[in-house]
């Protein structure tokens, strides 16, 4: 089924269903601005902290995999004798949920970016790396198309925050790959990135291909970020992974967004995946564009601690969270559930959003 992110819909949301939401709206909109370190995009470590994974959006079990369809923490390794370089973070492989569409799909998108992604001492450049993605049975041409994924370090690590479907058809599918990433220089220093990469892959005997990578470009910080998205970045109720970080730091994003979120935290606790950069660029599979590139939509893959995609994540839960995303002002909101009542197309499902839910705005 072809997703409908992005589709016009008519009316600018419902009225405010929730007392609480709105109070707490309110309370935390007058909170102070400023800027948290979630999401930063490139943060050196220093010696006492670096090889300590950053918060990832994940509370408690460690490690987590498979049905509740979240992805583990990066495990630190144990500290190193003093003088010697601290070891970087060792996440864990994520895996998707038996719950998934096609989970193949997402766990091939995963392999591919985990193997340009990281890399251990003396495994870096574009040679080591298309030799790790031969070995997968994919194309070794794909690391050309790596960008910032494959940055020039001596060793790297990579987490896989989220792996969300952008789109997924009968014969192609897109995966957007949310990723935290840590570098080491030439001189011992540890630095914490990360990026999304929106992968394209076609179905293929035994498993689905890879046929291109496209990660993402949030641009550099604006001078001054609106008040909403200060507030936003200092909210610990909205968990950031650092693309999505880096695109509200660029100016690039309506403040229909960060108010939005702003509001939502009020009532609950959101992970988002996906803002502006690494989606893509025209509703899957068709030439209408989506809300997203325009710096008008964001995505949640996580509620108050449960996954969207967990089918023992409350449906009420997630059927709540899409109506308040309505009475926050989205026109367009997509999720696992067909909800009923709206203006127009307000809410709607399919394959693509079973794994998220899709907030996007008109202006």
């Amino acid at each position: 089924m072809t997703s409908r992110d992005g589709v016009r819909g008519a009316g600018g949301g419902l009225p405010g269903r929730r007392g609480l939401l709105l109070a707490g709206a309110s309370a935390v909109l007058l909170g102070s601005a400023g800027c948290s370190s979630s999401g930063v995009r490139r943060e050196t470590a220093t010696a006492s902290s670096a090889g300590q994974p950053a918060q990832s959006g994940q509370p408690g079990q460690p490690g987590q995999t498979g049905p509740a369809g979240t992805t583990p923490e990066a495990t630190a390794a144990p500290s190193a004798p003093t003088g010697t370089p601290t070891a970087l973070p060792r996440p864990q492989p994520w895996q998707p949920g038996p719950s998934d569409v096609q989970p193949d799909v997402k766990r091939r998108a995963v392999e591919l970016v985990t193997a340009i992604g990281s890399w251990p001492a003396g495994g870096q450049g574009a040679d080591a790396a298309k030799a790790r993605v031969a070995a997968l049975g994919l194309p070794p041409g794909l690391v050309d198309q790596a960008g910032p994924l494959a940055p020039a370090a001596d060793e790297a690590a990579l987490e896989v925050i989220v792996a969300q479907y952008g789109g997924i058809l009968a014969g192609s599918a897109s995966v957007l790959v949310v990723c935290r990433q840590w570098t080491r220089g030439p001189d011992g220093s540890v630095v914490e990135g990360g990026t999304t990469v929106d992968v394209r892959l076609s179905r293929a005997q035994p498993r689905w291909t890879v046929t291109d990578l496209l990660p993402g470009d949030p641009g550099a910080p604006a001078a001054a970020p609106s008040p909403a998205v200060g507030q936003v970045l200092a909210q610990p109720r909205i968990q950031l992974p650092p693309e999505a970080a880096a695109d509200l730091r660029s100016g690039t994003v309506h403040d229909s967004v960060p108010r939005a979120m702003l509001q939502l935290a009020g009532g609950y606790q959101l992970y988002v995946s996906v803002v502006r950069s690494g989606h893509p660029l025209d509703v899957f599979g068709t030439t209408r564009p989506s809300d997203h590139p325009r710096g008008r939509a964001f995505d949640v893959w996580r509620i108050d601690g449960r996954a969207v995609v967990d089918p023992a994540t409350p449906r009420q839960l997630i059927e709540s969270f899409m109506r308040d995303a309505a009475a926050a002002g989205s026109y367009n909101v997509g999720g696992p559930i067909a909800l009923s009542g709206g203006t127009g197309n307000q809410f709607f499902t399919d394959d693509t959003h079973h794994d998220h839910v899709h907030i996007g705005f008109t202006s």
